[in-house]
């Protein structure tokens, strides 16, 4: 039902009548180009997807909307099928990473890389710093980022509300931000107020499954609202969120 709600309300590039919006439609969302990384990143996730390894996994998000520390035996093919971003998603993340040209690319949840890859691959002069609760995944993602020969990550491995202060705070500026990590309202909202100390005009935030439950929804919305907040770009397993100055807020339901 929220798909479809989405669907019904959501506009293509005829609706949009605001042209930093539909310039972001046109040269970066809507774009079919196959860049070369792509291939050899499709190719870890094929990778992946066929292991039968089973390692430590630690969720300490929400990510089956029940939090656990303890632990637990899983095979990273089941990892990836659950917490891989898609094909279309990431490769969406690296075009966003190549327009916009940010130096620095933050990213709550690693996982096994997928994503971090995309991002790391669109711009190689830029440091990508990624966060994983878990270590035995973050090691995962280590081989695979050794296997692109990706030299621009810089891999954190704790607890998102422990680390991230201490991250943002060492950072003079926040430039782009992917937001993959407890899928709860209460912490989206935190990490959000966190980056919102460092952002600029030119920021751009990405929260992954905006629609994931009740609690996300509303915690979009409640960011949607912020006095800051200039322009969001609903995609439905993404929202945008931009800072830019002098732009009137807009808030934008996208077909994609």
């Amino acid at each position: 039902m929220r798909y479809l709600a989405y669907r019904f309300k959501s506009v293509n590039e005829h609706g949009v009548h605001s042209p930093f919006v539909y310039d972001l439609l046109m040269n970066v969302i809507y774009v079919q180009a196959d860049y070369y990384p792509f291939k050899n990143i499709e190719k870890i996730r094929e990778q992946l997807l066929d292991s039968d390894k089973k390692i430590m996994f630690t969720d300490l998000g929400a990510g089956q909307k029940k939090a656990s520390s303890s632990g637990s035996i899983k095979k990273i093919k089941n990892i990836a099928q659950r917490s891989a971003k898609s094909a279309k998603y990431g490769q969406l993340l690296f075009r966003l990473v190549n327009h916009f040209q940010p130096s620095q690319v933050l990213e709550l949840g690693t996982s096994l890389g997928i994503s971090t890859a995309y991002l790391a691959s669109a711009n190689q002069s830029t440091n990508v710093i990624t966060i994983e609760g878990s270590k035995e995944v973050a090691d995962i993602a280590r081989q695979n980022f050794k296997q692109l020969q990706l030299q621009n990550i810089e891999q954190v491995i704790g607890n998102f509300d422990d680390v991230l202060p201490t991250i943002i705070n060492d950072l003079p500026t926040i430039d782009f931000v992917f937001i993959d990590g407890n899928h709860c309202k209460k912490a989206t909202i935190n990490y959000f107020n966190v980056c919102l100390k460092k952002v600029h005009s030119n920021t751009v935030l990405v929260f992954d499954d905006i629609y994931w439950s009740d609690e996300m929804i509303e915690a979009w919305d409640e960011i949607k609202r912020n006095n800051r907040v200039s322009v969001t770009i609903d995609l439905f397993f993404m929202g945008l969120v931009f800072f830019k100055q002098g732009q009137a807020k807009q808030h934008f339901v996208i077909r994609f």
